[in-house]
Order: C-alpha cells, then structure tokens, then sequence
C-alpha cells in the first residue's frame, strides 16, 4: 500500500475524493445558469454522495457486494479536449467534464483495488470502478445524444 498504512488510510483517502467530487458538482451547478444543468449537476453529486456513503460504510464494518459484469466503455473521454469548470458551460462541455472526471475515478478505483490485499476492500474498489464506469457511459451516450440532436 506504498501511501498509505492501513486499510482506514486508503479508505480515508477515497471518501475524501467522493467528498472533492461532491463539492466540485455542487459548485459548478451553483454557477450555471440553466435550471436544468443545475439539476443535473446537482444529480451528479448525489451519485458521489451515494459513493461517499458505501465506502463510510465499509470502513463501519458494512458488507458490499462485488462489481457487476464490466462496462463497455466507449472511450469518447480519450479523444475529447479537456474542459475546464466555468460559468457559462455548455451541456456539452459539462458532458465532457463529467466523462473526464468519472473516467478519472474509475482509474483511482481500479489503481487502489491492485494495491489492496483485504479482499473485501478490493472488491468495493473495483465494485466503485464499475459504477464510474457506468456514469462515464452514461455521459458518453448523453453526450453522443446531443451530438446528433444538434
């Protein structure tokens, strides 16, 4: 675990990073102006929020099952230019935020679930990956959406 001493350190460290998404969401839907982006980011943080709860509750002594089957991951986020959070953003640039963010934690999720040897903790890790997978597709295909709405 190179970082980190014991399994409450790295799970301290993942909850604070649920914690930073959940701020960061709130923070940009404070700044939108569509009452709709608003929602959606503040959605968004929800889903964080959710994520924050899961790994509170392991670290309590919960019990989570493993991940589901992978997701497919269309990989817009790898050919998409990096947005950066402001005002005035566009669904489609909030799109692309959330897809770099989401593809972001899958990879934090997937790299501390290797670096873990309590196998229920791997297993949340990599459970937390597949829902950040799943949000990333959602975006994707939200995004593709309005590519061909527009």
């Amino acid at each position: 675990m190179s970082r980190w001493n014991s399994v409450d350190e790295v799970l301290d460290f993942a909850i604070a990073r649920e914690q930073e998404a959940v701020d960061f969401y709130l923070k940009l839907a404070a700044q939108v102006a569509s009452p709709a982006l608003r929602e959606m980011l503040q959605d968004f943080a929800e889903e964080e929020r959710g994520h924050k709860e899961k790994l509170l509750g392991v670290k309590a002594g919960d019990k989570l099952r493993g991940a589901d089957a992978a997701v497919t991951d269309l990989k817009m986020a790898d050919y998409l230019v990096d947005v950066a959070p402001r005002p005035q953003m566009s669904l489609a640039e909030i799109l692309i935020l959330a897809m770099k963010r989401e593809k972001a934690a899958f990879s934090l999720y997937t790299r501390l679930a290797s670096m873990i040897s309590d196998p229920d903790v791997r297993k949340l890790f990599l459970a937390l990956a597949q829902e950040e997978a799943k949000h990333k597709l959602r975006f994707e295909i939200e995004y593709d959406e309005y590519l061909t709405e527009g």
